[in-house]
């Protein structure tokens, strides 16, 4: 049951980021949470090793189709890789719980900016 967790969450999180554009750790850590035996200490860090490697064939998929505005597109690149950088670092001071938290909060966030 766990493997077809780990495929199930994979796929899922595939789907949200190549439709989405972004989302797939969004889906990702519940269901690493809910279908696999990863710890929880584990999940973030987890869901960034895997959400990588999507986000290139999901790069590499919309760049075939010409479909990447990257003079838009740098400006986010950079903040986004100091983001990524200062995450990581505190990451792991982040008690796992408040980070369940503010993912949520982020989700809800994302819901009601969709409907407004």
């Amino acid at each position: 049951m766990k493997k077809i967790g780990a495929y199930l969450s994979g796929a899922l999180a595939g789907a949200a980021n190549g439709l989405f554009g972004a989302g797939g750790g969004m889906v990702l850590v519940p269901g690493l949470e809910r279908l696999t035996n990863v710890s929880e200490d584990a999940l973030f860090p987890t869901s960034v090793a895997i959400i990588f490697p999507l986000c290139l064939v999901s790069l590499t998929v919309y760049g075939l189709h010409g479909d990447i505005p990257w003079q838009a597109a740098w400006p986010y690149l950079i903040g986004s890789a100091l983001g990524g950088v200062l995450a990581g670092i505190l990451g792991k001071r982040i008690p796992t719980l408040w980070l369940h938290r503010i993912l949520g909060l982020l989700i809800l966030w994302g819901g009601v900016r969709t409907f407004l």
